[in-house]
């Protein structure tokens, strides 16, 4: 039997985001990446449609989930990692440079935060190139930080799960212009991705579907993204990498969800306590973010 992972993606197109279960073939055992829990800013509401899918997939296949892994706090989406810990079991783990992005953010939404040091929110924070396992699988991190200084890339046998750091080689490379982020540190850590054998699989977090695509892709590849990345491929100085990216982060927009993700994310998916109306609230500094 092989030992290398089964991967199957879920897509998720409100928010342009793909969730994996990382299966072993060998055991059964299996980690959720990068999960979604469904959001509608209007009305504030959650929902679990998405979720839903991945649980319903793991039960069919008679999977066990040993880790329920977050590439770093995503400011796009929801996660819905408690959710899926609750119905599935597995522990909630990230990079331990999380305290670096719920101090800058806890600054921002004007949280106390002592209490999440004292206790911490995830099961489980990994150390910079941490090995781990999932049943026989062999698997690593490579700490990829730039969109955020919290990014981590976990490495599962032939394949990689970069999280915001790369798109498709069409579309380039995430934003780096959110509190803590660089360009000078994303440039760096696409070239120890680009260290990993040409032939690794690389799964991505995020496809925004280019005019000239006809369908959203999930899966390219080190040699690729080395050879026809459209902002980072090899020949690309530091210096011009980030001159282009600080450039082109300058005219975006904030991401439509990040106020209401980032406070949820950075505390593993947890909501608010409840106030003594039962209701959770979520804060939003106003004209923080112009």
């Amino acid at each position: 039997m092989s030992n290398l992972p089964i991967v199957k993606d879920f897509f998720h197109e409100d928010t342009n985001t793909f969730s994996y279960v990382v299966r072993d073939p060998a055991t059964k055992a299996c980690a959720i990446i990068d999960s979604v829990l469904d959001y509608d800013p209007a009305s504030a509401s959650t929902s679990t449609i998405h979720a839903d899918k991945i649980i319903a997939y793991i039960k069919e296949q008679g999977l066990t989930v040993e880790w329920i892994l977050e590439t770093h706090v995503h400011a796009d989406h929801l996660t819905a990692a408690q959710y899926l810990k609750e119905e599935l079991g597995g522990k909630i783990a990230m990079s331990q440079k999380i305290g670096i992005v719920q101090e800058t953010f806890g600054a921002i939404y004007h949280l106390d935060i002592k209490q999440w040091n004292a206790q911490q929110l995830f099961d489980y924070l990994f150390e910079d190139h941490e090995s781990f396992q999932i049943g026989t699988l062999k698997a690593y991190n490579i700490p990829t930080p730039g969109h955020t200084p919290a990014c981590l890339s976990y490495v599962i046998g032939d394949a990689v799960f970069v999280g915001d750091t790369l798109f498709m080689p069409d579309y380039g490379t995430a934003r780096c212009d959110f509190p803590r982020g660089s360009a000078e540190q994303l440039y760096d850590s696409v070239q120890s991705l680009f260290q990993l054998p040409e032939d690794t699989r690389v799964f991505l977090c995020h496809d925004y579907l280019p005019e000239t695509r006809e369908s959203y892709v999930c899966e390219s590849d080190i040699q690729t993204q080395k050879k026809q990345n459209i902002h980072i491929h090899q020949g690309i100085s530091k210096a011009e990498f980030a001159q282009m990216r600080n450039q082109r982060d300058s005219g975006l927009s904030m991401p439509k969800l990040i106020l209401p993700a980032i406070q949820i994310n950075m505390k593993a998916g947890q909501f608010p306590e409840p106030e003594q109306n039962g209701v959770s609230y979520l804060k939003l500094p106003l004209n923080y973010f112009k």
